[in-house]
């Protein structure tokens, strides 16, 4: 459908053209926050791949892949809404430079331990906690900055070039991750991970940079902590608007399938049938996706983004639907550009109704229980995956998964909020631009 014409706001009759993508990379801590977030995907989309492999490597199962993958999100989930309280009571770019640098130290020393034969189940479990203790604490923080990087009008096409170079490196992580593993073995795979983390830590703090003038001239003091009150308050943020949680409960059960199909199945099937380097591709073909998905919904002007987000994520089963047909590589490469394309749309719209109808004071903290409610079924995911492919089978497995995928997206889609929810304008829930003053 065309998409309807959004009245000039901000800068006048101008305003109802796209911005130039370019125009926005000449903001010094916007560019270091989207360089930060870019290879610290790279990392982390390397990271499962050679995880998984490494695993298989040292003679684990589909079920010591699906332990070892769990792990992480265990400790995501217990850690997030502590990550979330983080970032919104510290300067979010320095939160973000410490978890890439702590993730650099242990996953380099962890690809060291593999290049010199002394790792163990043990060790990769110990990397996937740490992972996920990461991860809790750098999503809210990240996600939560771009508001504070650049101006109301800007944040559509702020979010979408942000989450292209998210993309552009998980399309190098998850394709270096397999060629790595395949070729020189899962351990250069998780030392050059370690290489990309600590070149996110040297953008985040060149984002940091980039704020600090402007934090300088507020001058505002921080607030004595209250954490358990400033939890209740994220909470009521979240609960107060349906269309969050309604969504929210959606990808409870489309992440923890699509984990589970995809980060513990996908390899072992990988690794049974067409090889690692083949699934580094596949993998490395759903951010390409996402990537020209990136480049649409950066000059959309679509008021219903979220509806047509929610829609879409039915083609998360597309993937699920190849790999139980036990479908050749390209038309899994087919399945997964596409739902790469899909995920985008779902991507750039969610981040943007936050942003617009959330106080960005309380932004992370919402962004913490938004994470929690659509990552607290991924370790059930991953940890059930291996026993039920191995008791049913991987096929009636995969497609159980794509029953649930269906039913989960017709559900969110009946929620009046969801299909009727506007963006492109600014909302007064969301307050005038709030610029960090956290010391």
């Amino acid at each position: 459908m065309t998409p309807p014409a959004s009245r000039p706001r901000g800068r006048g009759a101008d305003s109802a053209r796209p911005l130039p993508l370019r125009a926005l990379l000449r903001r010094r801590g916007f560019r270091g926050l989207a360089s930060g977030r870019a290879l610290t995907y790279l990392g982390n989309a390397m990271a499962p791949v050679v995880l998984a492999f490494a695993v298989l490597d040292l003679g684990g199962s589909a079920v010591d892949v699906g332990l070892v993958v769990g792990a992480r999100s265990v400790s995501n989930v217990v850690l997030l809404l502590f990550g979330g309280l983080l970032a919104d009571r510290l300067p979010r770019a320095l939160v973000l430079q410490g978890a890439a640098l702590a993730a650099a130290l242990v996953q380099s020393g962890v690809g060291l331990a593999l290049l010199s034969g002394r790792a163990s189940m043990g060790v990769l479990l110990v990397l996937s906690v740490v992972q996920g203790a990461v991860a809790a604490v750098s999503v809210p923080a990240s996600a939560a900055l771009i508001p504070l990087t650049v101006t109301a009008d800007e944040l559509r096409p702020a979010n979408a070039l942000s989450r292209m170079g998210v993309n552009t490196g998980m399309i190098a992580g998850a394709s270096l991750g397999g060629l790595l593993a395949a070729v020189a073995g899962p351990g250069w795979g998780m030392v050059l991970g370690g290489v990309a983390f600590a070149g996110a830590s040297l953008a985040y703090r060149l984002a940091g940079r980039g704020l600090a003038s402007v934090r300088k001239r507020a001058g505002a003091v921080a607030e004595p902590a209250r954490p358990w009150r400033e939890l209740r308050e994220g909470w009521r943020e979240f609960v107060a608007r349906p269309w969050v949680w309604v969504v929210v409960l959606q990808f409870f059960v489309v992440n923890a399938v699509a984990a589970g199909g995809i980060q513990v199945l996908g390899p072992t099937v990988a690794d049974a049938t067409f090889g690692r380097t083949a699934w580094g591709f596949v993998l490395a073909t759903q951010m390409a996706g996402a990537l020209a998905g990136g480049v649409l919904v950066a000059r959309s002007r679509a008021r219903h983004a979220l509806r047509l987000g929610v829609a879409v994520v039915a083609l998360d089963a597309l993937p699920l639907i190849a790999l139980a047909q036990s479908a050749d590589v390209a038309v899994l490469v087919v399945a997964m550009f596409v739902n790469g394309v899909a995920i985008e749309q779902f991507g750039v719209a969610w981040d943007l109704s936050l942003q617009e109808n959330v106080p960005r004071e309380k932004l992370a903290r919402v962004y913490s229980y938004d994470a929690l409610g659509s990552t607290l079924a991924l370790p059930v995911g991953e940890m059930a995956a291996g026993p039920f492919a191995e008791r049913f089978g991987a096929r009636p497995t995969l497609l159980c998964g794509v029953a649930l995928v269906a039913l989960a997206t017709a559900g969110a889609l009946c929620s009046r909020q969801v299909r009727g929810l506007t963006t492109g304008e600014p909302h007064p829930a969301a307050g005038s631009p709030v610029v960090e003053t956290r010391t």
